[in-house]
């Protein structure tokens, strides 16, 4: 007998795609979820305070934990503590999370191609800073 559940684990379960050959598997599953890329994009537009970017993308704080954890171990971004008491962190891009600004980019223009009818609210760009925003 299956217990009530089973079938949603077993579909929940995330298969490891960092030792697969290919660059575009490893770059799946270092994004993992459709939230991580949405995090980076916070942080390039200058948010580096977990409040800031919580408040931002209005996602739960423990979904939030996880994924600057999970940022920070695979090198994307750096934890800075600006408090001790309550320790409070800023989170930086790392050279890798920088070099990740070219991804978003790619993800943006394709998204205002072919996913959105109208002009996009915002135009992302890559200059010398590690991404910037216009507003028009």
């Amino acid at each position: 007998q299956v217990r009530p559940g089973a079938h949603r684990q077993a579909l929940m379960r995330r298969t490891r795609l960092d030792r697969r050959s290919c660059p575009i598997a490893r770059v799946t599953d270092l994004i993992g979820d459709r939230w991580t890329p949405l995090v980076m994009r916070e942080v390039f537009r200058g948010r580096t305070r977990f409040d800031d970017i919580q408040r931002s993308l209005g996602c739960s704080r423990a979904l939030l934990t996880q994924r600057l954890g999970r940022l920070v171990d695979e090198g994307m971004l750096a934890k800075e503590s600006y408090t001790e008491h309550p320790p409070r962190f800023d989170y930086r891009l790392t050279d890798q999370g920088t070099a990740f600004g070219d991804v978003l980019v790619a993800m943006w223009n394709f998204g205002a191609a072919w996913l959105w009818d109208e002009p996009p609210p915002t135009l992302v760009t890559r200059s010398a800073a590690p991404a910037t925003t216009h507003h028009p």
